[in-house]
């Protein structure tokens, strides 16, 4: 077929079967590790982790905090996170704090997010939520009033 067929994620869908995954494994907010995390599944990580992580679906919850780096296949973040991101899709949710160089295919950013450090992601995926439709004036506006 022709050129235009390469096979792009609905980053939608592949998020919607991501959230209705069960969640495999749970670090309780008690608990702090202090070592390399490997895990499978989805895993949700409400206490500490000083150490760096290799799974598939990530999820730090706002009592979560990590230092080291990641490497997954989708990171939802609302804690807060020392280090490196690899990630495939990458949520920084509301109230998230992020210090360290982000590689994402897709990133999703919300307001309040704080995020320090490089970020890497594929451009046409990087989208800020909760911003208006934004035409060229719109944009033209926004960057002049400062």
């Amino acid at each position: 077929m022709g050129m235009f067929t390469k096979k792009t994620v609905n980053v939608k869908q592949e998020m919607k079967k991501v959230e209705s995954e069960a969640i495999s494994s749970i670090i309780d907010k008690s608990m702090t590790i202090t070592g390399e995390v490997i895990f499978k599944g989805k895993a949700r990580i409400d206490g500490t982790i000083n150490g760096n992580i290799d799974g598939e679906h990530l999820i730090l919850s706002e009592t979560g905090k990590i230092i080291g780096d990641i490497k997954v296949t989708s990171f939802n973040c609302y804690g807060a996170l020392e280090g490196n991101i690899h990630a495939e899709m990458l949520t920084a949710r509301k109230d998230s704090t992020i210090i360290g160089k982000l590689e994402a295919g897709t990133l999703t950013v919300e307001p309040g997010a704080a995020i320090q450090g490089e970020i890497k992601a594929a451009a046409k995926d990087l989208k800020l939520v909760n911003s208006p439709a934004t035409s060229p004036s719109a944009s033209e506006t926004k960057s002049a009033v400062k």
